[in-house]
């Protein structure tokens, strides 16, 4: 991984687009410091399209695909996505934001696919010791979270036990800094970000991948490390290092969202 500083100023200045990983990579302990949501501001005053891209839940992204100048947050893995839209208010009292969620499963298979990973849930909360559902599950629709290092610690070989039951039973799975996800469909942070690129600008992603920087912080951005062209790990990326079959290409010197705004300040200082 190269330093940031080593991102040529002629690459820099292609980029029109931000994808970004949410958990560890804009927030700090779990909060999206005043740093971070100043890069997120600056970054669209400039005109640079922003949009985050996680695992975690729908529910759990609503107050913040609000509060955030954001053009979407791609949720679960890339399954679902909230599009803010002004809504008029009566006259004279302006617009307020509302959203517009979006998937990439029609109802019915979502169903089916609900009810078939709750009882995978079940089933390895009773056979892997320690293994306990995330706290914010209760705001997903297209996938199931293992808590692994938000509220509890699994070690690493119950981690690994985790994804094999996910796989076995034909799931995809992936882990996050906090969670283990695993979800049924052929949906993943890249096809997520492909989707929402179509939905929101008419375009291909892939015709314009220059244009385009993914900032994330761990193993589950490996698939948008490989893809992306301009890729940043911030510096908490360090513990997964040996882990990470392709690494980001550069690296920021601050960790989390000190790192994140790091990469703002890259882009705008071109």
């Amino acid at each position: 991984m190269l330093k940031l500083i080593e991102w040529p100023v002629v690459d820099r200045r292609r980029i029109t687009g931000v994808f970004t990983d949410i958990d560890d990579t804009l927030t700090t302990e779990g909060v999206v410091t005043g740093d971070a949501l100043q890069a997120l501001a600056d970054l669209h005053a400039a005109g640079i399209r922003v949009v985050p891209i996680t695992g975690r839940p729908v529910g759990w992204s609503e107050p913040f695909a609000l509060q955030w100048p954001v053009d979407a947050i791609v949720a679960e893995n890339g399954a679902v996505a909230l599009r803010p839209h002004p809504s008029p208010l009566p006259e004279g009292e302006g617009a307020a934001m509302r959203l517009e969620k979006i998937y990439q499963q029609d109802v019915e298979l979502r169903t089916k696919n609900y009810a078939r990973m709750q009882e995978v849930a079940q089933r390895i909360v009773a056979e892997v010791p320690g293994a306990t559902i995330s706290r914010d599950s209760a705001g997903r629709e297209t996938d199931i979270a293992i808590d692994h290092s938000e509220y509890t610690h699994l070690p690493p070989h119950g981690i690994a036990q985790v994804v094999k039951l996910m796989e076995l039973h034909g799931m995809n799975a992936t882990v996050s800094s906090i969670h283990i996800n695993g979800w049924y469909g052929d949906h993943n942070k890249l096809a997520g970000a492909r989707w929402i690129v179509r939905e929101l600008y008419g375009r291909e992603l892939d015709d314009e991948i220059d244009n385009w920087v993914y900032v994330g912080d761990s193993t589950n951005d490996v698939l948008m490390f490989e893809h992306f062209p301009h890729s940043v790990g911030v510096a908490n990326i360090r513990r997964f290092e040996a882990q990470l079959s392709h690494p980001p290409k550069y690296i920021t010197p601050s960790e989390r969202g000190a790192g994140f705004a790091e990469v703002a300040r890259a882009i705008l200082e071109r």
